[in-house]
């Protein structure tokens, strides 16, 4: 076993799985929680902005209604602007800049006038994002439909870590696969059956992609999203309730993850968000 992968398992041993709250707090909790949510949606620069999503070819590349030249070579994205075009990052003109992508979590963002952009890199292929502050859909975004919080879904599951992460291509709505680190599964049980959900690595975080027998109706047709911190004591968290929508209910211009087939559960998971939209 790699050093990092013994201190990755080291850290999911020690962490602490809380206690359910009494049901007062239960619910104030959720409370918070989808308040921060619909405030996160509801940024500048936050899904419900997102107005473009414009894949590179390698050479140059013009964008209709946005300026400058965009160039692709060695993996890597140059802008060149005069200073006109208006593009700026941290508030000072870009005119020739190679942008650094969103691969290492630290890409370089440009802005004109209300819109903002920066590269996304998805698995190899390069791609402008575009968030515009003005975009219609944030503007009218009056909330979301939740299933009523319940603390009957709020599950402490049994973690099964595996000897070592492993490396599983997970699928995407614009049919580009990304290579994830899965460290294991989670089994909870419902009406007295098992089920297992597997997630991957997301910082000091497991991110669960999955679907039920709510989709398509009630909740979106290709699945839900749920974050959860690190097991501790063999055991995880899986609060439902706090399941949301991925960007793509959104907008059509997200490259959202899709369900690994393990993750497409028989069953109902009546919490969490809703459905949203035409979708």
């Amino acid at each position: 076993m790699l050093a990092t992968d013994a201190l990755l398992l080291s850290a999911l041993l020690l962490a602490v799985v809380p206690p359910a709250p009494p049901q007062a707090a239960f619910e104030a909790e959720w409370r918070d929680w989808h308040a921060k949510r619909l405030a996160g949606l509801q940024k500048p620069q936050g899904w419900l902005a997102l107005s473009g999503l414009h894949w590179l070819k390698d050479g140059g590349n013009r964008l209709p209604g946005h300026p400058g030249l965009f160039t692709v070579a060695a993996g890597k994205v140059t802008l060149t602007a005069a200073v006109g075009d208006g593009w700026t990052l941290g508030g000072a003109p870009a005119t020739s800049r190679v942008l650094a992508s969103d691969r290492d979590g630290k890409p370089d963002r440009i802005s004109v006038g209300s819109r903002t952009a920066q590269v996304i890199d998805r698995s190899g292929k390069l791609a402008l994002r575009v968030w515009d502050a003005e975009s219609p859909v944030r503007k009218g975004f009056t909330g979301i439909d939740t299933f009523p919080p319940d603390p009957r879904w709020r599950m402490v599951a049994r973690w099964e870590a595996y000897a070592a992460p492993r490396i599983v291509e997970v699928p995407s709505v614009v049919g580009i696969p990304t290579r994830e680190q899965a460290p294991g599964r989670a089994w909870f049980t419902l009406d007295g059956k098992a089920y297992a959900l597997e997630p991957t690595l997301d910082g000091d975080a497991l991110f669960f992609v999955f679907k039920d027998k709510t989709a398509p109706r009630e909740t979106y047709g290709a699945g839900r999203f749920l974050s959860t911190p690190l097991p501790g004591n063999g055991q995880v968290v899986l609060d439902f309730n706090r399941a949301y929508n991925p960007p793509c209910v959104f907008s059509p211009y997200a490259t959202c993850p899709l369900p690994l087939p393990q993750n497409v559960l028989p069953i109902r998971i009546d919490a969490g968000e809703k459905n949203w939209g035409n979708h």
